[in-house]
């Protein structure tokens, strides 16, 4: 060949080979690594006790890598071209009697090695790669509701807190140096696989909150032991009280107000709290307007009306016909849901405004509230038990009952 006159360049291989495994970084990642100031990535994944299986099922294993506002799913890619991970030597670290020629014919193997052969660029292959990881992001994106469902206690089932009214901010409870109780929700979140931002943004949508140790009790060995959402029906409870209460102490939701004052306003008669503030606080939180804080800083606050009317239709659709053997007519529907709301609101109120995967049609003029399990089968477009599979059970269309079976098994 023409090129045999150039000076070799040696292919070398150590054994044994180290253990490396290449990640493929996307775009967006690699670029925001490369900034002045990068952040701390961090890989998470799914915990026994953050599984929503049952503690007999074994928790499914993988990892999660985690910026601390997005997070991305790592799985293995296999490659059919092995990838060589090569470091060059120097001639200090090969010898040339050391050296094997692979491939060269018999007669060449007494040819004087200094002849031919550039000791000081030789290249070494010191790893193989059969695959590689791979970052991915789903098209419906990561939730962290689901995980906190099943590690946090709900609160208005069966596991109410005694003496509720004791439970005012953070007074008499075990907090940091700067007063908070933010490690509670810190050790909460490092067991979720998902990135920090998103945590929180489901904390928020869950109308989740904290109620710390008082002060002297031992530490649980769980920070799950102080973390809880509210059922359905208590967060339609508290909202209640907040909608009347505003109008009797006239309080504009949809303008600026002290939270202060707003939680004055639903107080029992004679001053008696009905459910912990931290809860208050928390369904506030979750139908403000941006802009008005963050969690566990909540001083100012404005509604936002269009947000809380859907809420409000949501919550109560899920309070009221939680499945389909519960479900109700659309008509009885929008007028509890207008009842529910200040006056001036009621005008809001429309089926339309509800995002779709919040609810089911059992019958043509009926409807229930989608449980997550529903929401994940319409992601995999699986029936559920009220859609077509059901109807095609009872239909004598074979070519309806073959649709139906092509679409379960995909």
């Amino acid at each position: 060949m023409s090129t045999q006159s150039v000076p070799s360049i040696l292919f070398t291989h150590r054994s044994p080979q180290h253990g490396f495994r290449l990640l493929e970084l996307p775009p967006d990642l690699a670029e925001l690594l490369a900034s002045d100031n990068p952040p701390t990535l961090e890989l998470k994944s799914l915990t026994q006790s953050s599984a929503t299986a049952p503690t007999t099922t074994p928790t499914p294993e993988y990892v999660n890598l985690c910026t601390p506002t997005k997070t991305y799913s790592i799985r293995q890619v296999q490659s059919s071209n092995s990838l060589h991970i090569l470091t060059p030597s120097t001639g200090g670290a090969v010898r040339k009697h050391d050296l094997s020629v692979v491939g060269e014919a018999e007669e060449q193997e007494d040819v004087d090695m200094d002849r031919n052969l550039n000791v000081e660029g030789t290249v070494t292959s010191i790893a193989k790669c059969g695959s590689t990881l791979e970052l991915h992001t789903p098209s419906e994106g990561f939730s962290a509701t689901e995980f906190l469902s099943a590690v946090v206690k709900v609160y208005g089932e069966g596991a109410e807190i005694d003496d509720a009214g004791k439970w005012e901010g953070d007074v008499d409870m075990q907090s940091d140096e700067n007063g908070n109780t933010a490690w509670i929700l810190d050790g909460l979140f490092a067991d979720i696989p998902v990135s920090k931002a998103q945590c929180e943004r489901g904390w928020e949508e869950m109308c989740g909150f904290v109620l710390p140790p008082r002060a002297g009790e031992a530490l649980a060995s769980a920070v799950s032991s102080y973390c809880w959402h509210p059922s359905a029906a208590k967060k339609l409870e508290v909202w209640k009280r907040i909608a009347e209460g505003s109008v009797l102490q006239g309080i504009d939701l949809g303008k600026q107000f002290l939270v202060r004052d707003l939680w004055k306003s639903v107080l029992d008669d004679d001053g008696n709290e009905p459910f912990p503030m931290p809860l208050f606080k928390a369904v506030v939180g979750r139908i403000r307007g941006s802009g008005d804080g963050v969690i566990g800083d909540l001083k100012w606050a404005s509604i936002d009306k269009d947000g809380c009317v859907r809420w409000v239709g949501e919550t109560y659709l899920e309070a009221t016909a939680p499945g389909a053997s519960s479900a109700i007519s659309e008509g009885e529907l929008l007028d509890a849901w207008r009842d529910q709301l200040p006056e001036s609101w009621r005008d809001n109120v429309s089926l339309s405004i509800l995002p779709e995967t919040c609810y089911m049609h059992p019958e043509p003029k009926s409807i229930c509230f989608a449980t997550e399990a529903d929401r994940q089968k319409v992601k995999k477009n699986l029936p559920t038990d009220t859609s077509a599979a059901t109807a095609a059970k009872k239909t004598r269309n074979w070519h309806e009952l073959f649709k139906n079976q092509k679409r379960q098994k995909r």
